[in-house]
């Protein structure tokens, strides 16, 4: 009988164990504290700040799979998505979440509870009310401001183009922050004596008939920071391009598929200053005290094969500025 209890008790014991050992690398995968990324949807430029994040957030000492865990979700562009992404960060209990342009963002603050929010370049973070000011953002978000340096884009256009007279600005209705960029150039090409045709979009679906309109009025195209047009830019340009007339794009991942040129902040350094952010909130910094960053230097990037398809002569001055610091698409 003895025998018999003391076999019982050391299978028990080797079952406990088993368990125990079973535990270990759940128990330690719920040691790590999860980052939620959303990111509002699939196109070069917000792709590019996605790719910083994860080095941003290296530089700070935190990994994915090693010592955090990494919640990627892209909404593809869905409003309905963006909340049930938000949701699902919020229930999993995200130590902190990464808003991947304005919308996303806006959808985590809209989330109820105290869960700090990064903005991964936003435009315009006050106007958007993500934040009371630069400063002091004075809530649970904070992050990095999406500042294009569009007084330098517009000197660029009208250094290449210096006898431009109508210039057309294409960008999507409901986005806050390309909407305030459109505003920013169209006072900068009005006091400079410039006739400026706005057009507005809803979807990429309208970027065909309005690209197509817009190319028989205008000399020239500027396209804000504006997710819906990046996301079709090749149905602009295929327009424009028919028409022998030069696209100026914001964000510089517009110039590779066939924009002229442009002086913009780099979308990946963007999102490698979102991802140190990030770390040092982990770290326990708080998003209210925290104030609102941007990248300052900028790059001047300009297309060659399409200057050559178009037959516009860019000036030696801003080639140099490129070869020096920034890059040229041959």
């Amino acid at each position: 009988m003895k025998r018999l209890i003391g076999t019982i008790i050391a299978i028990f014991a080797f079952l406990i164990v088993a368990f125990v050992m079973e535990l270990k690398p759940e128990n330690s995968q719920q040691g790590k504290p999860t980052v939620g990324i959303l990111q509002t949807m699939s196109h070069p430029a917000l792709d590019q700040i996605h790719k910083g994040i994860i080095q941003g957030l290296k530089d700070e000492g935190y990994i994915d799979g090693k010592n955090l865990k990494i919640d990627f979700q892209n909404a593809q562009g869905d409003q309905s998505n963006l909340k049930s992404m938000s949701d699902q960060f919020q229930n999993k209990n995200a130590a902190a979440v990464i808003g991947i342009a304005t919308p996303a963002v806006q959808s985590l603050a809209n989330e109820s509870g105290n869960t700090p929010v990064i903005m991964g370049a936003v435009s315009d973070p006050i106007g958007t009310k993500l934040v009371k000011s630069l400063k002091h953002p004075d809530g649970k978000v904070t992050g990095v401001q999406d500042k294009q340096p569009v007084n330098e884009q517009f000197k660029l256009i009208k250094t290449i183009m210096p006898k431009l007279k109508t210039i057309g600005v294409i960008y999507t209705s409901s986005d806050d922050s390309s909407t305030a960029e459109y505003r920013e150039f169209k006072d900068l090409a009005e006091k400079d004596g410039l006739k400026v045709h706005a057009y507005t979009i809803t979807s990429t679906n309208d970027i065909e008939q309005v690209a197509q309109t817009m190319a028989g009025k205008v000399e020239a195209v500027y396209v804000p920071t504006d997710n819906t047009v990046a996301s079709g830019i090749s149905t602009l340009l295929k327009a424009t391009n028919a028409a022998k007339i030069p696209v100026f794009p914001a964000a510089d991942t517009m110039i590779k598929p066939g924009g002229l040129a442009t002086r913009a902040v780099s979308q990946f350094d963007m999102g490698v200053l979102t991802g140190k952010m990030t770390g040092q909130i982990l770290k326990g910094k708080k998003p209210a005290d925290t104030p609102v960053q941007r990248v300052k230097k900028y790059e001047t990037i300009v297309n060659e094969k399409t200057a050559r398809e178009l037959n516009i002569q860019i000036p030696n001055s801003i080639i140099q500025a490129a070869e020096k610091k920034g890059r040229i698409i041959r």
